[in-house]
């Protein structure tokens, strides 16, 4: 069976606004003052917490910079699944493309950083857990993005065929998990890095998901 698994945050949904919430009240909660700006540090956002704390302790010249990611990181989580969905949308004709490709007999799941409980949690607060057969988080396995183990998990948990899947994303982990996995990727544009994801040299791009199915028809034929 045919398989396409989707990356979560900047792929099928914009999470950064409560991602960088949860990432200035961890700081807060620390003594820090905020640090991210929603707009502005985005693409850091969909990187995960470490690295928005990171980015905040580079702002800040904090020494030790590392002991306060660490310190700060469980406090971050706890903030986030909080406000998991305050601001976080999906993006235009995301699941009606998800359901185009179910009904064309193609297996769908989703493979992300974001911890499995955190993602979870969000996936049921937007209402669309159901729509795909598996989901493989950061923790699902001893492994986690770009290693392609989660990859392939979330391709059999979903009943596909690993030598006929694809995986869309929207950062260099995603390409280099489909590259290390031996499969296409797909990068999307409407994320923070824009068309700037083509250097990374995908197998294709999309800017709507509208486009999806003809470049999934041409990658899994």
């Amino acid at each position: 069976m045919r398989c396409v698994i989707f990356d979560l945050d900047g792929t099928l949904a914009d999470t950064a606004g409560d991602l960088i919430a949860a990432a200035n009240a961890a700081l807060q909660v620390m003594g820090h003052a905020p640090q991210l700006r929603h707009g502005a540090d985005d693409a850091v956002a969909f990187r995960g917490g470490r690295a928005m704390l990171r980015l905040a302790a580079e702002r800040m010249e904090l020494p030790g910079g590392e002991a306060m990611v660490e310190v700060g990181y469980p406090i971050l989580l706890a903030a986030y699944g909080q406000a998991i969905d305050t601001h976080t949308t999906l993006y235009p004709g995301a699941m009606s493309a998800v359901e185009r490709l179910k009904n064309n007999g193609i297996a769908v799941g989703i493979c992300t950083n974001k911890p499995e409980a955190l993602a979870e949690q969000l996936l049921a607060r937007l209402g669309i857990r159901d729509a795909f057969a598996s989901m493989i988080g950061a923790d699902t396995l001893p492994t986690r993005k770009p290693d392609p183990a989660p990859f392939f998990e979330a391709v059999r948990r979903a009943g596909g065929d690993r030598a006929r899947a694809c995986l869309i994303g929207d950062t260099v982990t995603d390409r280099e998990t489909a590259r290390a996995a031996g499969v296409p990727s797909v990068l999307v544009t409407f994320g923070p890095a824009g068309r700037r994801v083509a250097d990374l040299e995908p197998e294709a791009t999309i800017d709507h998901y509208d486009a999806l199915d003809d470049v999934i028809a041409s990658l899994l034929r």
